[in-house]
């Protein structure tokens, strides 16, 4: 099997003796030079697996180099060594597309996991089977290719991603995508709802916390932020995270170390930090309700998920994956859309986007007469509206109506499902869906 070959780019001679001496013990072939032009040359002739810049050379500094890598359409994956808490220019570098960066003194420990994570996005590289089409992402418009094409583009980073977009429209399905087809796909994919964790309990979720460190701690607990160590941890709608909360998030993003409540000692991280929310955070820095500094750690690279109505004709495929999906988990034959039903979805502007299409269509299937979905089944609003509705809250409305018409249809049959299924005009089997789905007993 060939050795990786490896470039460190340092005028400094015991710093690139010592990280030379780290990557052989590694089984890393290694090359050394002393400023960026030696580098270009040598990037330019020799097709290295991963490459370690210094910020400050005698010709010009480790952003120009990468760069100058970038717009070769160099492959390798490059990392910068910055002085200790310059954290502006690693941010830079990573939006110029370094793979990640290492401060000095360089820790080992974290130059082979920086290593070894860059050699894996490497070894995908060669395997034109590692990164397959990205199904999930289902359309054919202008602004969802855009979408995957940056999902590949941020893959290849370290560097934090935030993902913004209206409700609904799958940021969770894009920060998983990212995940999965970057150089931590093997390790923990940890999702977690920033606005659904109770304050007084956050640290202790986020952190962990040790055994009597407060009422109530019986034993140690491992934080989330351990849980995904290796991998990704993905903060969705970041924005409900309490000020105290974001002051502690800043230091372990920046220290890549984590202290569990109650704990002496601090842990190191290996974590790729992806986050997400449906609000406008530039407007509640501006308002003093976000961190001007948290926000420029979190959004190094920012993707956009465009609402549904933007997508065109998305909305028709959307719907034929979701009715397949749907058919599949009821066991019943595939719905199909009548021409009504199609003029109707593709007129309303769903406020809700991607998941308030899956739960018209879930309604639909269930209310339709011979798995044919006719426009009368379509539960939306007006469709000439261009308001924007709460999509939860809309939601929630059609969900009670559909539970009361079940209650009282099982009722008037005195519980009997299968003539209260005939009664409602959908197959038992449909029935005990949706008893199921709405949590009727």
């Amino acid at each position: 099997m060939t050795r990786p070959i490896a470039l460190v780019v340092d005028d400094e001679p015991d710093i690139c003796e010592l990280l030379a001496i780290t990557l052989e013990r590694m089984d890393i072939q290694t090359d050394t030079c002393a400023n960026v032009s030696s580098a270009r040359d040598k990037l330019s002739r020799i097709n290295y697996d991963v490459c370690l810049t210094d910020m400050r050379m005698p010709d010009g500094d480790g952003l120009e180099l990468v760069q100058w890598m970038q717009s070769e359409g160099l492959r390798t994956p490059v990392a910068v060594i910055t002085a200790h808490g310059n954290v502006e220019t690693a941010v830079k570098a990573l939006k110029y597309g370094a793979f990640d960066f290492i401060s000095k003194p360089v820790d080992l420990n974290d130059l082979r996991k920086l290593v070894d994570s860059a050699l894996r996005l490497r070894a995908d590289d060669a395997d034109d089977s590692a990164v397959a089409d990205d199904n999930g992402l289902m359309g054919e418009s202008d602004s969802i290719n855009s979408v995957r094409r940056m999902i590949a583009k941020v893959a290849r980073s370290q560097a934090p991603v935030f993902i913004s977009g209206e409700s609904g429209t799958g940021k969770e399905l894009v920060a998983r995508r990212v995940h999965q087809q970057g150089s931590r796909r093997e390790r923990p994919f940890v999702p977690v709802n920033c606005g659904a964790i109770p304050s007084e309990l956050m640290e202790s979720e986020l952190f962990g916390h040790q055994k009597g460190s407060f009422t109530g701690a019986m034993n140690d607990k491992q934080g989330l932020f351990q849980n995904a160590e290796g991998g990704t941890l993905f903060l969705d709608e970041i924005a409900d995270l309490p000020l105290h909360m974001q002051v502690k998030l800043l230091r372990v993003i920046q220290e890549k170390k984590v202290r569990p409540i109650g704990a002496a000692d601090e842990i190191p991280l290996d974590v790729r930090i992806l986050s997400a929310s449906h609000k406008d955070l530039e407007k509640m820095v501006a308002a003093g309700m976000f961190r001007e500094d948290l926000y420029y750690r979190i959004n190094v690279i920012e993707l956009e998920v465009p609402p549904l109505r933007d997508r065109g004709g998305d909305t028709l495929l959307l719907a034929g994956h979701i009715l397949g999906r749907l058919a599949a988990e009821m066991q019943l034959p595939v719905a199909q859309l009548d021409a009504s039903a199609r003029d109707k979805l593709q007129s309303y502007n769903f406020p809700g986007n991607v998941r308030e299409l899956e739960n018209v269509l879930e309604r639909a299937v269930t209310l339709c007469d011979a798995d044919v979905i006719t426009a009368d089944d379509i539960m939306v609003k007006n469709s000439s509206s261009d308001v924007k509705t709460n999509e939860a809250d809309l939601g929630d409305k059609l969900q009670n109506v559909e539970r009361d018409e079940i209650i009282k249809a099982l009722q008037e049959s005195r519980y009997n499902k299968t003539a209260a299924a005939k009664n409602l005009g959908i197959t038992l089997r449909a029935l005990r869906y949706r008893m199921e789905k709405l949590g009727i007993e």
